[in-house]
């Protein structure tokens, strides 16, 4: 550990709290996901002792000190992929992403990725956040389009992510599903978590799951086909896709959670679009409203749906 960075922080605070609570509070400029690792990689001690519990209670006068490794070389060449930018300054960038761009390298889609455009695109973005995911601070499935924000430095990505688990930013998707929903609009209530036989996919559990919550807006009755728009009160992995499948309305175009039917046009992935992100600047503190175009196969497949039923 000769050349890691020692930093150091005394509890001041009254009353108990969990370790990575403190942590977020003694050092800022981190993120709590980026903390909960490094205690989890034995990189923390209380009181000389270390922790890897991010739970572990901790109390005024306890001292922690924060062992932080030398930055990694990151594995990941930049590519110039054309990106379609909808806002950006010094602190983010928000980007429409097309259905089908996977957001982060992964085992069988290492290249040709999100990230690899954002690198070649933005200064010094390696590293922001964590090595394996620079600058995201949330994600859309590789076949979902739309909007997506992307830290340019470590302050702007804390603050972000926070925003997302606090639920004060606004996720706002449309998509295309199969038959009618009862009623005007409608929340879905159901824990999410790894399928109970295929570990590939998500599904609704009754055990082991986290809360997930999808509240949805019939926007027009398409024949046997509806468009609704969704507001995420949760952000669970497929948690859209997911939902609307364990309603009896799946995702058209969903390659895991619905069937195919052909519907005479070529879709490059299930038709949902993140179509609205509302944020706070991190550092002005302004309103931040991106809205993402639909895709040229959404919007054609909405004009055939509509000449179906005329």
């Amino acid at each position: 550990m000769d050349n890691w960075d020692k930093q150091q922080v005394t509890i001041s605070a009254t009353g108990k709290q969990r370790l990575d609570r403190a942590l977020v509070e003694g050092f800022p400029d981190f993120s709590r996901s980026r903390l909960q690792k490094l205690i989890e990689q034995g990189n923390v001690q209380v009181n000389g002792i270390i922790s890897k519990d991010k739970k572990q209670l901790v109390q005024a006068k306890d001292e922690i000190v924060l062992w932080i490794p030398p930055p990694q070389p990151l594995d990941v060449q930049p590519e110039s992929i054309p990106l379609d930018i909808l806002y950006e300054d010094e602190h983010l960038i928000i980007v429409n992403k097309p259905a089908g761009l996977v957001v982060h390298p992964a085992p069988g889609n290492e290249t040709g990725t999100l990230v690899n455009a954002l690198l070649a695109h933005c200064e010094n973005l390696a590293g922001i956040g964590g090595i394996e995911r620079p600058g995201i601070v949330h994600r859309l499935d590789k076949d979902t389009s739309g909007a997506i924000v992307v830290a340019k430095n470590d302050f702007s990505h804390q603050h972000l992510q926070k925003q997302i688990q606090d639920k004060t930013a606004k996720r706002e998707y449309l998509g295309l599903v199969y038959g009618v929903p009862k009623g005007e609009n409608g929340s879905i209530d159901l824990p999410i978590g790894r399928h109970p036989v295929d570990r590939k996919k998500m599904a609704v559990v009754e055990r082991g799951g986290r809360n997930a919550i999808t509240h949805w807006q019939l926007q027009e009755r398409l024949g046997n086909y509806s468009l609704l728009a969704f507001q995420l009160e949760t952000g669970r992995t497929h948690q859209i896709r997911v939902h609307c499948a364990a309603i009896g309305h799946p995702i058209v175009g969903d390659p895991v959670y619905s069937t195919a039917h052909s519907l005479g046009v070529n879709l490059s992935g299930q038709v949902l679009h993140a179509r609205r992100l509302v944020l706070t600047h991190p550092v002005t503190g302004e309103t931040l409203s991106a809205i993402a175009p639909l895709p040229t196969d959404f919007t054609k497949l909405i004009t055939v749906l509509k000449h179906r039923n005329m």
